[in-house]
């Protein structure tokens, strides 16, 4: 694989504050067709065939002999923008979910719905997050960039607030580790090495007592592979990498990661770069 520039954080936070925090913003300009109701629906029933017994209704997920759990069911949303995939995927799903977001635009977003949420002062333009006005489930608001954050110890990143279902000790949620770690449209601003060492960190944040099931989900755009091998795209304008199926196989190896499960979304828009799921452990 021929060398490609390496992504500057600081150029990829540059580029992504000059976009709205709205979802036109964060998906390119795509938030007001189907394409937010098809790709998260696409995240949900990922999810569901990895962990049935995360399904909250009937149906041919959920296990027949399923049990509750015994304990909150925790999930990690990285480089989440303004929580679009915490409100629409997984606040659907599990109990409690930390959110982590370098931006200072669209963290702060993220913010103020999960507050509106809480209070009941959401929009149409804006509804509510599942489970925050009555308490039942919890949101974690964090910003700091991915090259520095680790799952288990978060002390590097800015906490700005929870919002939602309260623990006796918050504290005692540090250090425990996580069911899901959704990392998605996100990753292309790490190098390989920062990449790496991301997913190695993550791997360990793995809740110890679930590790058969706790998993990472990788969402990102692929490009096709070059005569057989792995292949990047670097993009000056947000500086990122758009990496291809084979390339990210490599990462996942080299980050000491078992392949689970993969999928490509269906359903998006035409001349876009496809986008592909994997399940990790």
């Amino acid at each position: 694989m021929a060398p490609v520039a390496v992504p500057d954080v600081e150029d990829g936070i540059e580029y992504w504050n000059t976009q709205p925090a709205n979802l036109d913003g964060v998906l390119g300009g795509f938030g007001s067709g189907s394409l937010p109701r098809i790709e998260s629906l696409g995240s949900r029933l990922f999810l569901l065939n990895l962990f049935p017994e995360l399904s909250t209704v009937p149906s041919a997920f959920k296990p027949l002999n399923s049990t509750s759990s015994s304990h909150r069911i925790r999930a990690l949303d990285v480089g989440a923008g303004i929580g679009r995939v915490t409100a629409d995927t997984l606040l659907h799903l599990v109990d409690d979910v930390v959110l982590l977001e370098p931006v200072d635009g669209f963290v702060q977003e993220a913010l103020s719905r999960a507050q509106d949420s809480a209070t009941g002062t959401s929009t149409v333009d804006r509804p509510a997050w599942n489970g925050l006005a009555d308490k039942s489930k919890s949101v974690t608001i964090l910003q700091g960039t991915l090259q520095e954050f680790d799952p288990l110890n978060p002390h590097r990143a800015k906490f700005l607030d929870r919002v939602g279902y309260q623990p006796p000790r918050p504290q005692d949620d540090i250090g425990i580790g996580f069911d899901v770690i959704w990392c998605q449209w996100c990753l292309g601003h790490l190098s390989d090495d920062d990449l790496v060492a991301f997913l190695r960190r993550c791997q360990a944040a793995l809740r110890v007592t679930k590790k058969g099931r706790s998993l990472i989900v990788v969402k990102e755009n692929v490009c096709s592979d070059l005569n057989g091998s792995p292949d990047t795209v670097f993009d000056e304008q947000d500086s990122s990498l758009t990496r291809s199926d084979l390339a990210w196989k490599k990462i996942f190896h080299d980050a000491g990661l078992k392949l689970a499960r993969e999928q490509v979304q269906k359903g998006l828009p035409e001349g876009l770069y496809a986008v592909k799921m994997y399940a990790l452990r």
